[in-house]
């Protein structure tokens, strides 16, 4: 299969503009629309529905395109194999993250990345909303989870270090947990969809909480707002160390229950489809990411003695 008809398809469906797409490519508009009207009679399907004012995916067209970029980096891997190829990577690499997460730590250094590579062109998703990576054919997410899907492979980034903490004017006013049960009894601002949570004594000992069975009347899906409002002193809550650090060592929030650590197995993992070729672009963000973000953690640094 003609491997330029192919990205031609990839570029059109990505900027829904067969014009732009086919200009990307040094061709001429009605070049563009006869070659790829071609692949569609050599597919059998009808890829795009073009009218007069706007191009939009095929059923049949967004089921092929995952397959489509799947056959665009298999051919660059092999040439680059071979020695052969572009000499820097290329291409639009379509990335989601959590938008708590990248707010702080991947816009400030998209920046560096972008002028290292400059034939890498980034589409990214940033929201706490979990996207599935194959139906909307992406390259890479980033997960704070832990990886249970058969489907996806991924490499660590960073631990994902999860505690309870509170404002001291909360603490102050409702009085400080001595142990996990006395969680009951305070206001939780819960993330939607919470689920039980095993939290580990330092001496080894566990125990388990229900956020379910605690006094909730707060329930946010979004992460900064999550913690503005933790801040704020509406009640406690689960965090990630990595975003709220700085508060931690201002004061503005205060661990509960430090002896205990939650134990959910969370990692942030940078994650692909498995049945995915990793390209050459996917593999220098994920590095990227990695040398600037993972290998040393700074939420992780200075925190002895807030922790």
């Amino acid at each position: 299969m003609d491997t330029d008809s192919l990205r031609l398809f990839v570029l059109a469906a990505d900027k829904l503009n067969i014009s732009a797409a086919g200009r990307q490519l040094g061709l001429a508009p009605a070049v563009a629309s006869a070659r790829l009207a071609k692949l569609e009679h050599a597919l059998g399907a009808d890829l795009l529905h073009r009218s007069t004012r706007k191009v939009s995916l095929s059923q049949e067209g967004a089921a092929f395109l995952p397959y489509a970029r799947e056959m665009i980096a298999q051919e660059e891997e092999g040439l680059a194999a071979l020695g052969k190829g572009e000499a820097s990577p290329k291409g639009t690499l379509r990335f989601t993250a959590p938008s708590t997460f990248a707010q702080a730590y991947i816009a400030p250094i998209l920046p560096k990345f972008l002028a290292r590579y400059p034939g890498i062109t980034l589409d990214m998703r940033l929201s706490d909303k979990v996207f599935d990576l194959i139906e909307g054919s992406f390259d890479l997410a980033i997960r704070n989870s832990a990886l249970e899907d058969t489907s996806l492979k991924g490499r660590k980034l960073a631990d994902d270090y999860r505690i309870l903490c509170a404002s001291p004017a909360y603490l102050e006013r409702r009085g400080i947990p001595q142990t996990p049960e006395d969680l009951i009894t305070h206001d939780l601002i819960a993330f939607t969809g919470q689920e039980v949570k095993q939290l580990r004594r330092h001496d080894g000992t566990m125990a388990r909480f229900d956020p379910q069975l605690a006094h909730s009347r707060l329930t946010i899906d979004d992460g900064t707002s999550h913690k503005i409002a933790t801040t704020s002193g509406a009640g406690i809550a689960f965090c990630a160390l990595w975003s709220v650090h700085e508060e931690l060592k201002s004061g503005a929030l205060v661990r509960v229950l430090p002896d205990y650590d939650v134990a959910d197995g969370t990692v942030l993992w940078l994650i692909y489809p498995k049945s995915t070729t990793v390209s050459a672009k996917v593999r220098v963000f994920m590095d990227f990411l990695i040398e600037e973000i993972g290998n040393d953690p700074i939420w992780q640094r200075g925190l002895g003695s807030v922790i």
